[in-house]
């Protein structure tokens, strides 16, 4: 079995801008690459879990996110970083337009990303990591049983549910390997 980080995408990878759907509006969090690359060595796979119910309000399409997406994983790969998977969720409850309205099993604090690529990449999800930066991110690695919750202070403010549910808050992804390391 493997062990996996899991990693939010807005708020740990990138700048939180709200609805990123486009490379002009992609930033990068300082050091993102280096530490990707450090948690690799340290023997994770690394899989981005991200809800983007920007589709389903209909601010961009599937295919815009996708766009997006590829850009991205592009970007890693020539960082020399493999992205091992990255998981989406386009829909909201209430917010939804058409199909995207709806509750699904896959938009956190529900545990289906995680459990989709615990079953695709043969995850131990209580040797694995999730990072994110809101409460819902640690919900759904609770949820998913994963090991180690980690709360990030680079993109949402930390509130008080999210640093209850933490393991640990850190300031960015930059902390992570260190931290792991321990």
């Amino acid at each position: 079995m493997n062990k996996a980080v899991f990693l939010d995408r807005d708020g740990v990878i990138n700048v939180d801008r709200g609805y990123v759907h486009t490379v002009d509006d992609f930033e990068y969090i300082e050091g993102v690459f280096d530490a990707c690359r450090a948690l690799k060595q340290q023997g994770y796979k690394l899989v981005v879990v991200t809800n983007q119910s920007g589709i389903a309000r209909g601010y961009y399409s599937e295919d815009e996110f996708q766009s997006l997406t590829e850009w991205m994983d592009w970007n890693f790969a020539d960082k020399g970083v493999e992205l091992d998977g990255i998981y989406y969720c386009p829909h909201h409850p209430e917010k939804g337009i058409g199909d995207y309205r709806q509750d699904c099993d896959c938009r956190k604090p529900k545990p289906g990303m995680l459990n989709s690529a615990a079953r695709f990449l043969k995850i131990d999800l209580s040797q694995s990591v999730m990072v994110g930066d809101k409460a819902a991110d640690m919900q759904a690695g609770i949820a998913a049983g994963i090991g180690t919750k980690i709360l990030v202070r680079s993109g949402k403010a930390v509130d008080d549910t999210a640093t209850e549910l933490a393991d640990v808050v850190l300031d960015s992804i930059n902390d992570v390997p260190a931290f792991l390391k321990q």
